[in-house]
């Protein structure tokens, strides 16, 4: 008899956890609760605007629950206001400082995906929008998450001489906690794509390090100041093989030495090393910046600075 009531207690015991818990809004969440509604993702993970849904969880999760740990002011950005928005979990990927949680919203016939960032300890660090149905050109678009995470959002049609057009922006989640782009990648103006456009051409250029270092007009680092004496703006463009290999990096580089500086984002896999020798500069690729570049070609060349040319004085 006490057997069979230890069994009874163990029953119980297991029907209760294997309850499932509801996360319409009508009773309180747990943050954990909340997160184990998303399902693991170990491998890349791909969809289409077109297949949105197909990879969202059955679970169904109220406005109401999800407010509770995410700010309704990330999904007010995205245009999700509405309570009778559908709400389904995608799945999370997990890194060593942060979880980003997957979810789809569908209102009517649109769907949106989109990405959450959380901290270790589940406070909301931020948000992006990544793909959504609700498109009317002619462009089919599909998202690709690797494990870094990376997101990389393609956008492709054949032109009218049946060859393909695409662009493809890849973000990541920095240190500074936004997401920033990393991959730019495009063939659908190619007059457009022969001009280089430097972001930091314009700013300050008065310590002693800022300035162009040029190999060729396809081949340049441009230093620009930092908030201090010790960092700096910096804007890398490469072009190797002919042009069939490319790579552009932009971030801050912060000085170790009074001649070696270092790029290193927290949650970026892309190190550089930098080295001054008088008027040039070398750079090293350190860590993993494929992202950045081709396949086949490294941030690894040496530049030579340009002079200021000071405009003549009028007598």
């Amino acid at each position: 008899m006490k057997n069979c009531f230890i069994l009874l207690l163990v029953l119980f015991a297991f029907s209760c956890k294997q309850k499932k818990i509801d996360l319409s809004g009508n009773t309180p969440v747990k943050i954990n609760d909340f997160i184990a509604a998303f399902q693991l993702i170990e491998t890349q993970f791909t969809t289409a605007d077109s297949t949105l849904t197909k990879y969202a969880d059955s679970t169904i999760i109220g406005y109401k629950v999800f407010t509770q740990f995410i700010p309704d002011s990330a999904l007010s950005k995205m245009i999700i206001t509405n309570n009778h928005t559908i709400i389904q979990p995608v799945g999370r990927i997990e890194k060593q400082k942060e979880i980003y949680l997957l979810a789809t919203f569908t209102l009517h016939k649109k769907t949106i995906l989109a990405t959450f960032v959380l901290d270790k300890k589940n406070k909301f660090l931020a948000a992006k929008e990544l793909l959504s149905n609700n498109n009317d050109d002619d462009y089919s678009r599909y998202i690709s998450i690797n494990k870094e995470p990376t997101f990389l959002i393609s956008r492709e049609k054949l032109n009218a001489d049946k060859q393909l057009q695409f662009t493809r922006v890849g973000w990541v989640y920095n240190s500074g906690g936004n997401f920033m782009v990393v991959v730019n990648d495009s063939n659908e103006d190619e007059n457009k794509n022969s001009v280089i456009i430097n972001p930091i051409d314009t700013l300050s250029h008065k310590n002693k390090l800022s300035g162009n270092y040029i190999k060729d007009k396809k081949n340049f680092i441009s230093l620009r100041d930092g908030k201090n004496a010790n960092s700096y703006l910096f804007f890398i463009h490469f072009e190797k093989k002919e042009g069939s290999c490319s790579g552009e990096l932009k971030g801050t580089m912060k000085m170790k030495t009074a001649t070696t500086a270092l790029y290193a984002e927290g949650g970026d896999p892309c190190v550089i090393d930098f080295t001054f020798d008088g008027n040039t500069i070398t750079i090293k690729e350190k860590g993993s910046c494929g992202n950045r570049r081709g396949m086949n070609c490294f941030f690894d060349d040496t530049f030579i600075k340009k002079k200021d040319i000071k405009p003549s004085r009028k007598k």
